[in-house]
């Protein structure tokens, strides 16, 4: 890989990169804050935490997207984990409560880093099978992608305009979705307070510092299983969209890094930091810029509104207070159905795994708990057992 010192670039970004740095922006993060809100709130987290963790998260995914792009001058595109947060979302919440939560979130992180600096732990979390690990994926989100529908019975003149601007907005343009049905759910949450002011209280982020403590029950039910999902589903994921579009990611140096993002923002209350796949594929693409050594600029640019984005997540996190819980548990789940369908659709793909891949799904999808394991485990195993034993046998 040539030294991006040795390497010839502009000095600012070409116009059209900032425009596809500011879609992406709008795309990552108003598709997915309220699955990250939800993962949190599920962990204990308090509102104070609860918009710190939003706050870092964000700040963590721009300033590594933009660290990491300019190192490499190739359009490295950093997220904050959405399968993550759902993970935390169905999860139990740990018995520390919330300092227990980021001790686990310092476990994935580290694992992550581990991951990328020892190639046999990269491997392993690559030799997972992909239909298990999507199985796994796909019953994380069921019951998530459930609630829009219970929500449409129970809450129907809050609910149902926010699934049908989504649907009406998905035929036009799938990416602007959920940004969309945001923007009708906060006139809903304004039309339904009457009098009372809805205005944050605060507009500006301060972070929050958690201190975290760790167990081995949350390092198994919580950190594990985080670490799986995030790796399986955005880090391997986003090395490959990269490679489609011609180039050569360090991907052991970029796992590390957003391993190490993880780790530093985990106290503050960011669950998980990693890279992107479908925003990597909008910064790669050629509306991101004709030239591919230029297109770089638009994983920078969307960095920068990321954090732009994070400085004023409190004033999102209350705003979202004022919210019925079934508006936003119908903004979570109208935002995870496609990536339910894609997660079941891999999973179903190979059909002498489909055995091993149901019953993870199933197991996962129960929601059970024991010996303070959570069904994300458990369904991993039981696939992975059924797995073994099938191949086994054939």
């Amino acid at each position: 890989m040539t030294p991006p010192q040795a390497q010839m670039t502009r000095a600012a970004p070409p116009l059209q990169t900032v425009s596809t740095g500011l879609v992406v922006a709008i795309v990552g993060f108003f598709s997915s804050f309220p699955i990250v809100l939800q993962g949190l709130a599920a962990m204990g987290a308090s509102a104070a935490q609860s918009a710190s963790g939003l706050m870092m998260a964000a700040i963590a995914m721009g300033l590594t997207a933009i660290g990491l792009s300019l190192w490499y001058r190739q359009p490295i595109s950093v997220a904050w984990s959405t399968p993550g947060a759902a993970l935390l979302a169905v999860s139990a919440m740990p018995a520390a409560g919330f300092a227990e939560a980021t001790g686990a979130f310092l476990c994935a992180g580290a694992l992550t880093v581990l991951a990328g600096l020892w190639r046999p732990l990269g491997r392993l979390a690559a030799a997972i099978p992909t239909t298990l690990a999507q199985a796994m994926l796909g019953g994380v989100l069921l019951p998530l992608c459930i609630v829009p529908f219970k929500a449409a019975v129970e809450l129907p003149w809050q609910a149902l305009p926010v699934i049908l601007t989504w649907f009406i907005a998905g035929r036009i343009n799938r990416l602007f979705a959920v940004p969309a049905a945001v923007v009708a759910a906060a006139i809903m949450v304004i039309l339904n307070a009457g009098e009372a002011s809805v205005a944050p209280a605060q507009w500006v982020s301060a972070p929050v510092w958690t201190m975290p403590t760790v167990s081995l029950a949350s390092v198994i039910g919580i950190g594990v299983p985080l670490f799986i999902v995030t790796m399986a589903t955005q880090n391997i994921p986003g090395i490959a969209v990269m490679r489609s579009f011609g180039y050569d990611p360090a991907s052991g140096r970029l796992f590390s890094s957003v391993g190490a993002s993880s780790i530093l923002s985990a106290p503050f209350g960011a669950p998980a930091t990693c890279l992107a796949a479908i925003t990597a594929a909008m910064c790669s693409n050629e509306d991101s810029h004709p030239d591919p050594t230029q297109r770089y600029w638009s994983a920078v640019m969307a960095g920068v509104f990321y954090c732009i984005f994070g400085v004023f997540a409190v004033a999102i996190t209350g705003f979202a207070l004022h919210a019925d819980p079934l508006l936003m548990g119908t903004l979570t789940g109208i935002a995870l159905i496609g990536v339910l369908a894609n997660a079941t659709a891999a999973a179903l793909e190979v059909p002498t795994e489909r055995e091993a891949a149901i019953l993870t799904f199933a197991i996962t999808a129960s929601g059970i708990s024991v010996f303070g394991l959570g069904a994300a485990v458990w369904g991993l195993l039981a696939g992975g057992l059924a797995y073994l034993v099938s191949n086994r046998i054939r």
